[in-house]
């Protein structure tokens, strides 16, 4: 029978921005801990909104993490190799979205040896389209929980990040990756999301 606790998985925490995707992510790491279980957390070195050695929750809940440069996921491996941390039995990886393909086989090499495996991350840009790593990994997750947090426009269920510039929406070509949080994103419903031309 498959055991949830003692196998390996990947599990998947996904969502637009303000929907309590980190909150959830350490609540998750949390649980483990109280089990007894040894995990480590690993954060992309470019997510440095709140802290640049812990995952931040907006409300300001956090937890220490090591930073990894987005294109190099593979020190993950590395550090899991260190004497200290053979004892390592959950790994934990916050923004997923932000790293190079190369996390997803470095995810999935994880969970193929046994160790339980925990991202969270937009599952969308603020154009609304899929992050491309988030459309790797999701297939080849066995859990995958899909938060969603209030539009601040009509107080809808919001799936999408609207981002904001200068007080207006953002164009489609702007860039992709802009780090930020309430001074650059908003919550939006499907109908209130919106995207210059």
């Amino acid at each position: 029978m498959y055991n949830r606790y003692n196998d390996g998985w990947i599990e998947v925490i996904t969502g637009c921005m303000f929907a309590g995707k980190t909150e959830e992510f350490i609540r998750r790491i949390i649980r483990l801990q109280y089990a007894k279980r040894k995990v480590l957390v690993f954060k992309p070195s470019i997510d440095v909104r709140y802290s640049a050695t812990k995952v931040v929750t907006h409300k300001g809940i956090s937890i220490q993490a090591i930073l990894i440069d987005v294109n190099k996921p593979e020190e993950i491996l590395k550090i899991l190799k260190a004497k200290e941390n053979q004892d390592v039995v959950a790994v934990a990886v916050d923004e997923v979205q932000f790293f190079n393909k190369k996390i997803v086989e470095i995810l999935t090499e994880l969970a193929n040896n046994n160790k339980q495996v925990i991202v969270a991350g937009l599952d969308q840009d603020f154009r609304a389209e899929p992050f491309p790593i988030m459309s790797e990994i999701l297939p080849r997750a066995e859990f995958v929980t899909k938060l969603d947090a209030i539009c601040v426009i009509c107080g809808a269920a919001a799936t999408r990040t609207q981002r904001i510039i200068n007080g207006k929406e953002a164009r489609y070509n702007d860039p992709i990756i802009e780090i930020g949080a309430q001074e650059k994103y908003e919550a939006r419903c499907r109908k209130h999301h919106k995207v210059l031309k």
